[in-house]
Order: C-alpha cells, then structure tokens, then sequence
C-alpha cells in the first residue's frame, strides 16, 4: 500500500522560506515521477515542481526562482525547499507520486497521493 506523508507546512511572512518533506512507503519511486501540487481556497489544483528518478526538474512559472524539488533516495523522500514566500503561494500543499517516467505538471500523472499540508503567507 502506498502511503505519501507531507510535514513541513506552517505560516510565515512575505519573503520568508519553509521547506515541506514528503515520506513515501510502499512505493519505489527512485526512477519514476513524484511532485508537488498546491491548490488554493476556491481555485484549481495546480502543478507546482516536478522530479523524475533521473535528475530531471520542471516547475510551474509562478515559482520558478523560487521553489527547488529534490529528492532523498536513501530515505524515500521528496522535499520543496520554498523561498522568497508570497501571499499568493498560499494553499494546501500535496506530494503525488505516479509510474512511469519523465516530469509532469499534470494531475492525470499521478496515482498516489499525499493528504496536504498547509501553507499559508501573510503579507
């Protein structure tokens, strides 16, 4: 059974960084997709970072600069680093994990995924 856990979430001010981890179990996603996803009170889930099992990263335009995926193999974890924070990077933040190869924004991607954790920035 595949589990993904976001921790990480919290409040801080415009300008200001977190970081979000994502603990995956039961799942071998050393060489296949995982990414972040956030959705906002009233708007669309939308893709935010991507990473693949092979070095490769996207990001969504709104964040590029800012946010950086990477991941722990050793530790079967996937964190977003999250810096120069703003009002608008506000919302409910979720890891996914999905098979086959190559990095996706896209929902239909992914299979698994986690239960979200909240970030919320004030300005």
């Amino acid at each position: 059974q595949v589990q993904l856990v976001e921790s990480g979430g919290g409040s801080v001010q415009a300008g200001g960084s977190l970081g979000l981890s994502c603990a995956a179990s039961g799942y071998t996603y050393s060489n296949q997709r995982m990414g972040w996803f956030r959705q906002a009170p009233g708007k669309e889930r939308e893709g935010v970072a991507s990473s693949d099992g092979f070095g490769s990263t996207t990001y969504a335009d709104s964040v590029k600069g800012r946010f950086t995926i990477s991941k722990d193999n050793a530790k079967n974890t996937l964190y977003l680093r999250m810096n120069s924070l703003k009002p608008e990077d506000t919302a409910m933040y979720y890891c996914a994990a999905g098979p086959g190869f190559g990095v996706s924004l896209r929902e239909y991607h992914y299979d698994y995924w986690g239960q979200g954790t909240q970030v919320t920035v004030s300005s």
